[in-house]
């Protein structure tokens, strides 16, 4: 793990007065854990943050999402409305809801799932508040460990199995599961340079969000 450089904080601004948060993001059900430390400007709404965890995981954007607060969802604008079955709960236009929203209370958490099919479940914990001047316009990531699963693997099963296969050169299915993935994948690299810049470009608009690994 390495780690960028520090927000800057400011001493004259009391508690009550912070224009920035700092989030952990954790990929659930997977050992050793992969996650990311964020810096997310506090009026940042749900639809922002959803950009900016798919900037910090180099996820592609190219699956359906949804964050789970409370016993509610909150999605696309685009994709929300009522469900297509009764049993299901409806979803929310996410960019209702801002970050500020949650208050002060530390160590709130919520759920951020990417992909209906791999089930790719984020858990989103509020660590602290901060008071930076001038306030932020883009997100930061100052620290994180190991590269997320390969899209479309077949969620934490399908990854589990991926791995066994990749560290495996005699196994039936290595050949064909490496060029599948592109020729190599390391799942303890992680770039936080590399990641902190996706993540600072994560707010910017009509942003074409980086295809890789």
């Amino acid at each position: 793990m390495s780690s960028a450089r520090e927000p800057r904080h400011d001493g004259g601004m009391s508690w009550a007065e912070p224009t920035a948060v700092q989030l952990r993001v954790t990929l659930l059900d997977i050992e050793p854990a992969i996650w990311r430390q964020l810096v997310v400007p506090w009026r940042c709404h749900l639809g922002q943050l959803h950009r900016v965890i798919q900037a910090a995981f180099g996820w592609r954007d190219a699956h359906l999402h949804e964050f789970m607060i409370g016993g509610l969802r909150y999605g696309d604008p685009e994709q929300v409305g009522e469900p297509e079955f009764e049993a299901d709960a409806r979803a929310f236009d996410e960019t209702a809801i801002r970050l500020l929203d949650f208050g002060h209370a530390p160590d709130q958490t919520f759920l951020y799932v990417y992909d209906f099919g791999d089930d790719w479940q984020h858990s989103v914990t509020f660590e602290q508040l901060i008071a930076i001047d001038p306030a932020p316009r883009a997100a930061s990531c100052i620290a994180g460990v190991r590269a997320r699963p390969p899209e479309d693997v077949g969620g934490t099963s399908g990854f589990a199995n991926f791995l066994e296969i990749m560290a495996d050169p005699n196994h039936s299915e290595h050949r064909e599961t490496l060029t599948w993935c592109g020729g190599r994948f390391d799942p303890e690299a992680f770039n936080l340079d590399r990641t902190n810049r996706d993540v600072a470009a994560a707010l910017r608009p009509n942003l074409h969000i980086r295809r890789r690994q």
